[in-house]
């Protein structure tokens, strides 16, 4: 590991360079990790402590430390479809059937431990920090943090509202345009399956109908869901409180006769970039077991 992120920026006033640093969004933990495990800041090319008090035009340069993976997150060498990436952000379109992180079932071949070895492969000291988290059934566009920051950047943009996902999915019935705001918990009964309860957390998706169909006799809906908060099995939980569980989801009430898993995909990611500032979009074709449903 050999290229650790760095981050560089002129101070427009004069103020302590504690202070010119806790502007750029950095966290007391990680200018805490940057002191004592073994990052560093230079003001013009000079190594400075925060006490140091800088002058407009002053060019600060970070150099955060080196990230450790945790113990379960094994390096591993598979494809990976890159649809975006810089210094600070990479954008993957995910198939299904792919994990996010490991688990337990599925302890390997997982986006993170594919992503941990692209990065151990090109030196980045760094280790995986999942921004937008996918099922493993669910297909479509992920965003992964390259560093501690920007993770803490862009998971502070999530709760602004500064990060959109738009997802398509095949539902039973005949679905109606709404919107669907319902608290989400774990049921009591299981370690995986969430329900709408009362004592959960808040949650909002939109629902537009693309248009109808039927198929074996069955009248389903293919609908464009819009996601304002980012709950666990979010989209699969408030289509069965509805009534229109998703096409090939089991776990929530539908069957896989026709498709052998959910038929859901994240279609669109539109972000804000973390440093530039920059509206970033990123769109998906739906997979071809999708779109020969349709």
């Amino acid at each position: 590991m050999n290229n650790p992120f760095t981050l560089q920026f002129e101070v427009q006033q004069d103020m302590l360079l504690r202070e010119a640093v806790a502007l750029c969004g950095i966290s007391k933990r990680a200018l805490t990790a940057i002191k004592f495990d073994g990052g560093k800041i230079f003001v013009n090319s000079i190594e400075r402590n925060v006490r140091h008090r800088v002058v407009r035009g002053d060019i600060v340069t970070i150099v955060f430390p080196q990230e450790e993976a945790s113990e379960g997150l094994i390096p591993q060498q598979g494809h990976l479809t890159i649809v975006y990436e810089d210094e600070a952000l990479l954008v993957i379109d995910k198939p299904a059937y792919m994990s996010t992180i490991p688990s337990r079932e599925h302890p390997d071949n997982s986006v993170a431990n594919f992503v941990l070895g692209y990065f151990q492969a090109q030196g980045l000291a760094s280790t995986v920090h999942i921004v937008t988290r996918l099922d493993r059934d669910t297909s479509g566009l992920l965003c992964i943090a390259k560093n501690r920051h920007i993770h803490h950047l862009m998971s502070a943009a999530q709760q602004q509202g500064d990060v959109h996902r738009q997802y398509e999915a095949i539902v039973y019935g005949q679905a109606t345009n709404q919107s669907i705001i319902e608290p989400i918990g774990r049921k009591e009964t299981s370690i995986i399956e969430r329900q709408v309860r009362q004592d959960g957390q808040f949650a909002h998706t939109d629902v537009e109908v693309i248009k109808y169909g039927r198929l074996n006799d069955c009248i389903m809906s293919h609908i464009r869901l819009t996601l304002h908060t980012g709950r666990t099995h979010q989209i699969r939980v408030h289509m069965a409180y509805v009534g229109h569980p998703l096409v090939g989801d089991e776990l929530y009430g539908g069957d896989k006769e026709i498709i052998n898993r959910q038929a859901l995909h994240c279609v669109s990611l539109t972000l804000r970039h973390p440093l530039t500032k920059e509206i970033l979009s990123f769109s998906s074709e739906l997979p071809e077991e999708l779109a020969s449903l349709l």
